[in-house]
């Protein structure tokens, strides 16, 4: 963890494509957080006074539409970084491969992306990722009627399965033997469920917990045992020439964790404190 008094400092501006007058006021008195607000050095966003941040909806409770806005537990850590660096945050949505491969950042379409990302080694070759902010766990959803708690009971029983494309969920089924289908997004998947195309998905626990609170979900299927990856997700950023933002990324994770606000987010967001994310 950083110390407080390298992430409490006020810097020198120094990113042109952000107005230093907005940044110095976000050095003043407008509450606890923007106070301890930092001016960030050399921090060059892809839109004028704007935070850009790539996400894929829906993957509830992490980033999902509500009354017409994307929100969720990312989104609000995200939301956070934007203060601190005194610019308002913007959400892009697009399909999860640009984002892990690090395409959309290439190109200059976002800032940073976070959609409940697991860091791994094969993507940290083509893109930098924050400190951790989240521990992984995934589990198998199907329904109440034909339960299936295992991937080895998937595969023994030959059941289609139904992954999301380039993803840890599809890796454990394929490490298991298991050719999945697959699909871009979380709702299409869980529409392939629904609709039978598919007998049971694999998917991270906490969205699959956020499913079943739904009504129209709730009493139809069931989650099958948890699987602990020992993973870690991660914001992520351009593998060069982002040193800086992402510097300010880890400061407002550690920040969080260290003032409260992390486990607020949590609670809202998730429903249960940090402690119980991994096994609800």
């Amino acid at each position: 963890m950083r110390t407080t008094s390298h992430r409490r400092r006020c810097r020198a501006v120094g990113g042109a494509m952000v107005p230093v007058a907005l940044l110095i006021a976000s050095c003043g008195g407008q509450g606890a957080e923007k106070a301890a607000s930092p001016l960030v050095k050399n921090v060059t966003l892809v839109k004028s006074g704007k935070f850009v941040v790539c996400t894929n909806v829906p993957y509830e409770p992490f980033s999902f539409t509500r009354n017409g806005k994307v929100v969720g537990f990312d989104i609000a850590l995200m939301d956070k970084v934007s203060r601190w660096l005194g610019v308002k945050q913007e959400i892009v949505d697009i399909d999860f491969d640009p984002i892990r491969s690090g395409a959309a950042l290439n190109s200059g379409r976002c800032d940073v992306a976070a959609a409940g990302i697991t860091i791994t080694e094969a993507r940290r070759k083509n893109v930098a990722f924050s400190d951790s902010y989240f521990d992984e766990a995934l589990s198998l959803m199907s329904p109440a009627g034909k339960p299936v708690a295992t991937l080895d009971e998937a595969r023994a029983g030959k059941l289609r399965v139904g992954v999301l494309t380039g993803t840890t969920s599809m890796k454990a089924a394929v490490d298991k033997g298991i050719e999945p289908q697959e699909y871009k997004d979380s709702g299409k998947q869980l529409t392939a469920l629904r609709s039978g195309s598919v007998d049971v998905i694999v998917q991270d626990l906490p969205v699959v917990t956020s499913w079943l609170k739904k009504p129209e979900l709730a009493g139809k299927f069931t989650t099958g045992q948890p699987i602990s990856t020992g993973a870690h997700y991660g914001f992520v950023v351009k593998k060069k020439g982002s040193e800086d933002l992402l510097e300010v990324i880890n400061d407002v994770i550690a920040d969080a964790k260290q003032d409260g606000s992390y486990a607020r987010l949590h609670q809202k967001w998730l429903g249960v404190p940090p402690e119980h994310s991994t096994t609800s």
